[in-house]
């Protein structure tokens, strides 16, 4: 799958374009926040200026200006739109809209549905690599509110999860809460190391660890 960052054009065309003004805003925004990513995973969050991100997207720096307040005010952006990412491309695997409500014609089964979104949560993860050390990683290096932000995002993916796998006991969203949790700390170490082959790994252990936790009751349903 091309990545995001591939699909934005790095310059406008010069003179006059067909481009209203709100959707003008919104590819500059969209490079702004590639760029913010694609640097920092060779430079770090600390190390990484405004100066840096200009000079990657093309973008002037009155127009930074213009859509952020500040680095930090671009890094959240940037944040959220790794997470709309990830979620829609979740989302669209089974069949689900954004709050994790499947289709009629959705998998039935909850346990494919979840070998099937984790699957591609692993895919989406090695394919956006730069947004995703944004998301795993140097999102601690940008201080409380960025980490305040993952706390909640990591929150709404356990709801997502609990929704789409059809789990309404306060035990098995529980469960679903920790299955998260753990899978951020697993992968987080090989996005580190840019190790996809690690990355991709992870996928197998976790789904057959699930079905076991499925079978042993834990999410709040009858066992089997």
């Amino acid at each position: 799958m091309k990545p995001v960052s591939e699909s934005l054009p790095r310059r406008l065309p010069r003179g006059r374009h067909a481009l209203s003004r709100d959707e003008l805003e919104r590819v500059q925004r969209a490079r702004l926040c590639a760029a913010m990513a694609e640097v920092m995973a060779e430079k770090g969050y600390v190390a990484t200026s405004v100066a840096d991100v200009l000079a990657r997207s093309g973008v002037s720096r009155q127009t930074f200006y213009q859509v952020f307040d500040s680095k930090l005010d671009c890094f959240m952006t940037a944040f959220d739109f790794a997470s709309d990412i990830l979620t829609r491309r979740l989302m669209e695997t089974v069949g689900a809209d954004e709050h994790g409500v499947l289709a009629p014609e959705a998998a039935s089964d909850p346990l494919e549905r979840f070998e099937r979104v984790f699957t591609a949560y692993l895919d989406a993860l090695a394919t956006e690599l730069p947004y995703t050390r944004l998301f795993l990683i140097e999102v601690y290096a940008a201080g409380p509110a960025a980490i305040r932000r993952r706390s909640r995002q990591q929150a709404a993916t356990a709801t997502l999860l609990a929704n789409l796998m059809g789990v309404t006991a306060e035990s098995g969203r529980f469960t679903c809460q920790m299955i998260v949790t753990a899978t951020s700390t697993m992968v987080t170490n090989a996005v580190a190391d840019n190790d996809l082959t690690a990355l991709r790994a992870v996928g197998p252990p976790v789904i057959d660890h699930v079905r076991a936790l499925w079978k042993a009751g834990a999410f709040g349903h009858e066992g089997g």
